[in-house]
């Protein structure tokens, strides 16, 4: 079986480091898994999600020209397949109140970029020499 984009194959880790892990594939072959291709959330230490020997199914994400192969451990995960219409319910349409309540928080947000926008140029012309200002 040959190591090919998108194929998913079982490795062994085999080191550690702080950007990511290898892992030895089938044929003799190692692969590097970036942590930011661990898990689906932020990995900070990849020591809390993986150590040496751990046995891991992964996914070629990409095999460059020089023979270095990209893996991904959370692309390798089978994610339930949803349809369109269960997907569409569980987004509902907004209703009266949402709407009021984000226009709310839109005019607030826009009152408040204002007011410092305002204060941010009555600070900068204050050092310019404010308006009108004769240079020479």
């Amino acid at each position: 079986m040959s190591i090919e984009v998108g194929s998913k194959v079982q490795g062994k880790v085999t080191g550690i480091t702080n950007f990511g892990a290898f892992v030895e594939l089938p044929e003799s072959k190692t692969g590097l898994v970036h942590i930011s291709e661990v898990a689906d959330n932020y990995v900070k230490d990849i020591n809390e999600h993986l150590t040496v020997g751990d046995e891991v199914t992964v996914k070629v994400i990409n095999v460059e020209k020089d023979g270095k192969i990209g893996l991904s451990i959370k692309k390798a995960k089978d994610k339930p397949v949803q349809n369109r219409r269960s997907s569409s319910s569980s987004h509902p349409k907004p209703t009266r109140e949402r709407t009021e309540n984000f226009e709310a928080k839109m005019n607030r947000f826009l009152k408040d970029s204002e007011d410092r926008l305002a204060s941010l140029r009555k600070h900068t012309e204050s050092k310019r020499g404010g308006r009108g200002a004769k240079k020479g």
